[in-house]
């Protein structure tokens, strides 16, 4: 039925715009006396073979929604509710911007794709504080950036500032470096600049939560090399980080069914055509570090299949936004049910047993 709809209505509709109102819908039906607590019995991860241990917490089950889609923590217990297993909100700058110019979001149905150059639109930290002063019950974590009217130079206290705003609120946080649609933000993944940033990073999440500390993350591109994908796992295991998500948006076009392409200029591509370079990523720094960091997959991520596979692969936690685009609001369960399947299938009693089964090692990753 989402599928026809989808066809009918929505995809003749602006895509920023058909995100906006069907958001504002989902909030209002959860605002419902009652309503949230229902679509929770019904949608939300119930099978002991999903849960998942992360973060020094257990999840309900491994798939989360992506950083992108609730960018100012307007929605998280309404998207929990769908059945999401965590959700990250975000991406958050220090200080609200209003993002590139309209039109700025695209669909590549042929693809199963989107392409973005939203350029971190969002009302701030201090705004995102106030939404989850309330602290919504599930797991949460929290994507900063770079506030676009900031200089590199100064980048650094940019991000400190959201990191002691939010991180009391987080279970987890994440410093995103890997947007093509900040100009110089990709700039800092080079490990000279990486390095202080996600140290002053841990620092401020430190000082603004000195009774827990906050597990601290880097989202990385799937466009940069392979040498600096093992530089920066590296660097992660170096400094002591919790994880790493791989990966962001690329700005690759190859192969792409959508014609004239060209047309609708930069932005991130995401959805199925980022499928394989995520996973190659994913197993490149799963060889790398091994069983030290918690990885999460996110990239093309459609079906129980894709997402089993990220975790056959060593992620410990998937992600997903234009799965969830094209899906429609049951894919969540959909998806956590498909795994639940092929877990048994397996003959296995948890999800868990199956993280890095299918893993390489670092010789036959760079053979």
């Amino acid at each position: 039925m989402y599928r026809f709809v989808y066809w009918l209505v929505l995809s003749r509709l602006p895509v920023e715009g058909t995100h906006r109102v069907s958001f504002a819908l989902l909030r209002a039906l959860t605002a419902v006396p009652g309503m949230r607590a229902l679509l929770s019995r019904m949608l939300a991860p119930r099978d002991p073979a999903l849960r998942v241990h992360a973060f020094g917490r257990e999840l309900p089950g491994p798939l989360g929604l992506a950083a992108g889609f609730d960018k100012n923590a307007a929605g998280v217990s309404s998207l929990l509710a769908l059945g999401f297993g965590f959700v990250e909100v975000g991406t958050v700058t220090a200080v609200a911007q209003p993002g590139n110019p309209k039109p700025r979001m695209f669909r590549l149905t042929r693809d199963r794709a989107l392409i973005n150059r939203l350029g971190f639109n969002n009302r701030g930290a201090a705004a995102a504080a106030t939404r989850l002063a309330r602290r919504p019950a599930g797991t949460l974590g929290i994507n900063i950036g770079k506030t676009k009217r900031v200089a590199e130079a100064d980048a650094i206290a940019d991000f400190t500032q959201s990191a002691k705003t939010l991180a009391p609120l987080a279970d987890y946080m994440v410093v995103n470096v890997s947007s093509p649609n900040t100009p110089g933000l990709r700039d800092l993944q080079a490990v000279e600049k990486l390095r202080p940033l996600l140290t002053a990073v841990r620092a401020a999440c430190d000082l603004a939560s000195p009774m827990r500390r906050v597990p601290l993350l880097v989202k990385i591109a799937p466009d940069l090399a392979d040498t600096d994908i093992d530089a920066i796992a590296d660097l992660a295991l170096e400094l002591g980080l919790d994880g790493i998500i791989a990966t962001n948006t690329t700005i690759a076009r190859t192969g792409l069914k959508t014609p004239d392409i060209e047309k609708i200029g930069a932005g991130g591509l995401s959805g199925a055509p980022l499928k394989q370079r995520s996973l190659d990523v994913l197993r490149r720094i799963r060889a790398r570090t091994g069983t030290k960091l918690t990885l999460i997959a996110v990239g093309g991520i459609e079906t129980g299949d894709d997402a089993w596979a990220r975790i056959r692969a060593g992620a410990t936690l998937v992600q997903a936004y234009t799965g969830f685009i094209y899906g429609g609001p049951l894919w969540p369960r959909r998806v956590q049910r498909e795994l639940a399947a092929r877990v048994r299938e397996a003959g296995l009693d948890s999800i868990e047993q199956a993280i890095g089964a299918d893993a390489p090692t670092s010789a036959a990753v760079a053979s």
